[in-house]
């Protein structure tokens, strides 16, 4: 593990037992300065794990989510997978009630969109195309499924497989349907994720799909995370849930985006 993973699981943990401290503490304590301190709370803020006042930490994380352990990023797939679950299991049920027979479609990498997989018919001929551990492992016994795996270096973090040679495949298929993911989405600055290597994916499957739905529940609304990959005009629909506000319910549909809340 690097400085910086070292760094955040101890500031995890520090701020687990005392639940709240000042900066100034948390940066003499760790040996570090106010402003990297600050750097880290930062991610910590975006992803819902600490909140910050008057130069102060206070630890929100809900005690039954699991603790970040060994993290590569602050991103870990099995932690998101458990914001908002109910509301991701909704979205992700719709979207496949959504998949023809002998379709192709690509299942994008995501806490959302690795649930899709749970709602397949099992009885159905069709197409998968993925680069993600968790989807492989719920599909590969469905014998009326065909798999394609987009392989590579394996991103544990996120339980993603990437490599120039996936970009190659992902880039000479032709999806009927792509099932996409994003951390943040913005009215402004377009759809964003945690990880930088995950943006030529997410550019290339855009490009091989004839109908782009992006699965996000609306949590996701308004936020900006790290790395921006599209606009969300390169969008046909929008799946979430019921909790998306008013305003923004009026933008996707302005943008002529079809919007479906479940």
């Amino acid at each position: 593990m690097n400085k910086k993973n070292q760094r955040m699981n101890r500031l995890i943990s520090n701020l687990r037992i005392r639940k709240t401290a000042m900066v100034r503490d948390l940066a003499e304590e760790m040996g570090v300065s106010d402003m990297t301190v600050r750097r880290d709370l930062n991610e910590l803020v975006n992803n819902h794990i600490v909140e910050r006042s008057h130069g102060r930490a206070v630890f929100i994380q809900d005690d039954s989510a699991p603790v970040f352990e060994n993290i590569e990023s602050i991103y870990n797939l099995s932690y998101a997978s458990n914001i908002m679950s109910e509301e991701k299991r909704r979205i992700a049920k719709y979207a496949a009630t959504l998949v023809e027979p002998n379709e192709v479609i690509i299942i994008d990498n995501g806490s959302t969109t690795d649930k899709v997989p749970d709602y397949l018919p099992a009885d159905m001929q069709m197409t998968v195309v993925c680069y993600n551990l968790n989807i492989i492992i719920k599909l590969y016994k469905n014998e009326k499924i065909r798999l394609i795996l987009a392989g590579g270096y394996f991103h544990p973090s996120d339980q993603i497989f990437e490599s120039a040679e996936s970009m190659l495949l992902l880039k000479s298929i032709r999806a009927n349907k792509l099932f996409i993911s994003a951390s943040g989405v913005h009215q402004t600055l377009g759809m964003t994720c945690a990880h930088t290597f995950e943006v030529l994916i997410k550019q290339t499957v855009l490009e091989s799909s004839l109908k782009k739905i992006l699965l996000a529940d609306s949590g996701k609304f308004g936020a900006v995370k790290t790395v921006f990959f599209s606009s969300i005009n390169k969008l046909d629909m929008i799946i979430t849930d019921t909790g998306l506000s008013p305003e923004w319910v009026e933008f996707i549909r302005n943008t002529g985006i079809e919007l479906v809340m479940v």
